[in-house]
């Protein structure tokens, strides 16, 4: 098959969404004195990210609004501190996410990827993350020359995985199913959304996961592998 347009999913395919926000939540925990609740950063972290997974899953299949998950994954931690203020928890994902833009740390192997890939596709993001944020984190690690469109679900109005947001992706980039691969490393958002999309797809799997249902396309553990396809 021979590929033109490549739709590529931005955190934890190429941003590192883990380092980075880990990073973010540590200064969090300390700037505002959250180890008068918790003996502990790790405790607090394993606390918040159960709660922001199980909201995000939610948040991509349409079930709760973005005013919901921003606000809930910073209350769920603090709430049996007597902590219930949705200003509050406003205000911090304001501070969390203004921070998140100004870390660059990338998974390994991005750049060398992308040189790579930059001469040969029309590459597009294809993100289900914040409108605010999005293009400030692309802009601030380097990212922003290599793309040719900045496709997000908010824009779509839909989210990953529904095949509403690749229906839009395919329109807004000029792109043909048959011509277009996407690349993500949220099997749920990426892989699924996709193939129910009739797009072929490249899962990003360090992790080793078991695929569900279907074989993707294609699956790699590093993004080394992805030239081997390309």
């Amino acid at each position: 098959m021979t590929y033109k347009n490549l739709f590529i999913d931005l955190d934890d395919t190429l941003w590192d969404i883990h380092l980075n926000g880990k990073e973010c939540l540590k200064e969090i925990y300390h700037d505002y004195g959250y180890g008068k609740f918790y003996q502990s950063f790790e405790d607090y972290y394993n606390v918040y990210m159960p709660c922001n997974h199980r909201l995000w899953a939610l948040y991509r299949q349409g079930e709760i609004k973005k005013e919901e998950l921003i606000v809930e994954r910073f209350l769920v931690p603090v709430r049996a501190f007597g902590i219930d203020d949705p200003e509050y928890a406003k205000r911090l994902s304001d501070d969390f996410l203004e921070r998140t833009t100004r870390k660059t740390g990338l998974i390994e192997g991005t750049m060398e990827l992308l040189d790579y890939l930059k001469p040969k596709y029309l590459m597009h993001i294809l993100s289900n993350g914040f409108r605010e944020v999005q293009y400030k984190k692309i802009e601030n690690a380097g990212l922003m020359p290599y793309f040719d469109k900045i496709i997000l679900s908010e824009d779509a109005g839909i989210n990953k995985p529904h095949p509403g947001m690749f229906t839009y992706a395919l329109k807004n980039s000029n792109s043909r199913r048959d011509q277009t691969i996407m690349i993500g490393d949220s099997w749920d958002a990426d892989i699924v959304g996709a193939h129910n999309s009739r797009i072929a797809q490249i899962w990003f799997n360090p992790k080793k996961e078991m695929p569900d249902s279907f074989e993707p396309t294609y699956t790699v553990q590093s993004l080394e592998e992805i030239k081997r396809i390309l």
